[in-house]
């Protein structure tokens, strides 16, 4: 099960702590994984951080029970491959406004039939190609949060949560 679902599923009464990740730091990364938190969005929203960053993040959040969360810049589907094949299991897209960019979201996030994004298999998310088994999994694996910042989004609310593949 992808490890966010599972915290979700898992948390009972006592709902799972996150925090957020902006600096570029896997040093300060690593220190926020040891601190206890739950999970950690990566953001790459509204901060400096290119794909070099999001690796060495990943890296260092690896080593921790922290569940990484990586917000993209925007419902773009080049950028979520790029994400995924850096190893994000979890993206977190912003500004999502209606059902219609949920399902563009949860698409990018997919192997076709089921969605558009396109295989690597020497990828990181592949771990290098030595996970021959992955392009089977990976849709079923990866989690996908839909963040709704307006009145329009939250008037959308019962349509977006109907999309199959929202998880948050």
């Amino acid at each position: 099960m992808n490890p966010f679902r599972h915290l979700l599923k898992a948390a009972g009464a006592q709902p799972p702590i996150g925090t957020w990740i902006m600096s570029a730091s896997p040093l300060v990364a690593e220190a926020l994984g040891c601190a206890g938190f739950d999970w950690g969005v990566v953001d790459m929203e509204h901060s400096p951080l290119d794909m070099r960053d999001v690796v060495h993040l990943l890296q260092a959040v690896g080593n921790t029970k922290m569940v990484p969360v990586v917000r993209v810049p925007w419902n773009e589907p080049v950028m979520v491959k790029r994400v995924l094949d850096a190893g994000a299991t979890t993206v977190l897209f912003p500004f999502v406004q209606s059902a219609a960019e949920a399902a563009a979201a949860v698409a990018a996030t997919r192997y076709p039939p089921e969605g558009l994004r396109g295989m690597a298999g020497m990828s990181r998310a592949t771990r290098y190609g030595t996970r021959p088994d992955y392009a089977r999994h990976a849709n079923r694996e990866m989690g996908v949060i839909v963040q709704l910042e307006t009145a329009a989004a939250l008037d959308a609310l019962d349509e977006i949560c109907a999309v199959d593949g929202v998880d948050a």
